[in-house]
């Protein structure tokens, strides 16, 4: 027995040595951070799902609206294909000194413009010319401008309603362009290429005071609003069509113009 007690002893002190170690290793063990596997391999699948769902929730495409006919107005009648081409010239000298007041029908109401044929007889009297003849007949008004483009007009007079169309077969130099660039609310004005010598049967309204380059000659003003400026207003504010970013989304068209002296 005596023999056994240093052994027993001996593995006394063992076991107590071991017991510290162990618990001094559970005590310092590192936690789990960010990087350590299990943690990351949770937050990678969080984040997925989030991501899933995220690209599931804008997937759907926001649709783009279309244009609509405003409340008073008529759907408008299709753009002509083939337009009228004039086998007479303008009689400028018919205009010439004259004021004159047109009355263009739209789907949206008319419009009352006076022309001054005694400060652009030459514009004048084509205006005259294409009204008598039913050129535009209809014709829609293909181009709205706004605060983006920094100038306000709409812009009207090709009957193929592109803006591309081939004319009436005659085409006149400018006349009446205001040396300031300036055309305020209300002015009707040609719309022409960089030739000075483009004009033919194009022509635009400014629904709010727009300054132009008066660079290449300007455009020529030839009359003014009288009545009808709340039914331009009504198609600015109804803003361009988003797909092609000219058009107006309240669709407006020229159906008739009538044009007499003014009494």
């Amino acid at each position: 027995m005596r023999d056994k007690q240093p052994v027993l002893a001996v593995l006394a002190v063992l076991a107590v040595v071991i017991g510290f170690v162990w618990v001094a290793n559970v005590m310092t063990a590192p936690k789990p951070t960010a990087d350590d596997p299990v943690t990351a391999a949770t937050s990678t699948s969080d984040a997925s799902a989030s991501s899933s769902a995220s690209a599931t929730a804008t997937s759907t495409p926001t649709p783009t609206p279309s244009p609509s006919v405003l409340p008073g107005c008529t759907p408008p009648p299709a753009a002509q294909t083939t337009p009228k081409k004039m086998t007479t010239a303008p009689d400028i000298e018919a205009a010439r000194g004259k004021t004159f007041v047109a009355t263009i029908t739209t789907n949206c109401g008319p419009i009352t413009i006076e022309l001054h044929g005694d400060k652009a007889p030459a514009t004048v009297s084509s205006f005259i010319l294409l009204a008598k003849e039913g050129y535009w007949a209809p014709s829609p008004c293909h181009r709205l401008t706004g605060d983006e483009q920094g100038l306000w007009v709409l812009q009207c007079g090709d009957p193929t309603g592109t803006g591309a169309g081939p004319g009436p077969g005659y085409h006149f130099g400018i006349e009446n362009a205001p040396t300031d660039g300036k055309y305020p609310a209300g002015t009707v004005a040609m719309a022409r290429t960089s030739d000075p010598n483009s004009n033919a049967d194009q022509f635009f309204i400014t629904y709010k005071d727009t300054t132009l380059p008066t660079d290449g000659g300007g455009y020529s003003i030839f009359g003014t609003v009288t009545k009808g400026m709340d039914l331009i207003q009504k198609i600015a504010a109804a803003g361009v069509y988003s797909v092609d970013g000219m058009s107006p989304m309240a669709p407006i068209s020229i159906l008739s113009v009538t044009v007499a002296p003014k009494a």
